[in-house]
C-alpha cells in the first residue's frame, strides 16, 4: 500500500526525480541500518547499554537460534542471515509510518531477496560437496533419477515464488486492510489496535523468510543419501 503523499516522493519530484518508491525507500532504509549499527559499534563495551544491548540481544538470540538448525558451520554465513531479517524487519514497519512506504509492499523488492537466498543456498551446497551436490537433486534410486531430476530443479525453483509471494502477499495485505480501516473509521485512533497487531505480523513474516532461509542452507549443506 503506498500513502497518498510519501516524502521522499516530495524530494525527489522537487529535483524533478521520477525514482520509484520503493527503489528511494530501499536506500533510506539502508542509510538507517548503517546508521544504528554504526552507533551501536561507536562505544563497545563489556556491560552493554543503550544500542549495543538492544542489537547483541537481537543478533546474539537470532545467531544461537540458527545454530541449532544449521549447526556451527552456519555461523560462516549468519552475517548475511542477520541483514535479511534486520532489512526485512525495517522495510516491514516502514509502512506503518504516515508519509513512508514499507519496500516489500513492492514486489521486486521480496522477489530480488528471494534470488538472493535461491543462489546463496546452492553456492553452499556447491562449496560443501563439490560436483557431488548433483545427488541432491537425483533421488535415492538411480534409476529413478531423470524423473526425480525435473522434480527437483521445479521444486528448487519455486522456493522463489513461495518466498517472494507469501512476503509481498502478507505485508501487502496487511496495509490495504490498515488503510480501508482507516477510511471507514475516518479516526485516526480508530485502528490503532490494529496498528500493534501489523508491527507483531511484520516481525512474524521477518522470521518466517529467514527461518527458511535458515533451512534452504541446511539442506544444501547435508549430504545426500
Amino acid at each position: 500500500m503506498e500513502h497518498p503523499i510519501l516524502f521522499l516522493d516530495l524530494l525527489t519530484g522537487a529535483f524533478n526525480l521520477h525514482i520509484p518508491p520503493h527503489v528511494t525507500y530501499t536506500w533510506l532504509i539502508m542509510l538507517l541500518l548503517l546508521g544504528l549499527g554504526f552507533l551501536a559499534s561507536r562505544s563497545v563495551s563489556l556491560v552493554p547499554a543503550g544500542a549495543q544491548n538492544v542489537f547483541e540481544l537481537v543478533i546474539g538470540g537470532l545467531e544461537e537460534f540458527m545454530v541449532e538448525i544449521t549447526g556451527e558451520e552456519g555461523r560462516s554465513f549468519f552475517p548475511f542471515i542477520a541483514t535479511l531479517f534486520l532489512f526485512i524487519l525495517t522495510c516491514n514497519l516502514m509502512g506503518l509510518f504516515p508519509g513512508f512506504f514499507s519496500p516489500t509492499a513492492n514486489i521486486n523488492t521480496p522477489l530480488s531477496m528471494a534470488l538472493c537466498t535461491f543462489v546463496f543456498t546452492h553456492y553452499l551446497g556447491i562449496r560443501y560437496h563439490g560436483v557431488k551436490y548433483i545427488k541432491h537433486f537425483l533421488g535415492p534410486i538411480p534409476w529413478l533419477a531423470p524423473l526425480f531430476f525435473p522434480i527437483e530443479l521445479i521444486g528448487h525453483t519455486a522456493r522463489v515464488l513461495s518466498l517472494t509471494l507469501r512476503l509481498f502477499g502478507n505485508i501487502m495485505g496487511e496495509y490495504l486492510f490498515l488503510a480501508i480501516l482507516l477510511l471507514l473509521a475516518g479516526k485516526f485512533l480508530a485502528p490503532l489496535p490494529m496498528m500493534f497487531l501489523a508491527v507483531f505480523t511484520s516481525t512474524v513474516q521477518a522470521f518466517i523468510f529467514t527461518l527458511l532461509s535458515m533451512m534452504y542452507f541446511a539442506g544444501s549443506m547435508e549430504h545426500a543419501h
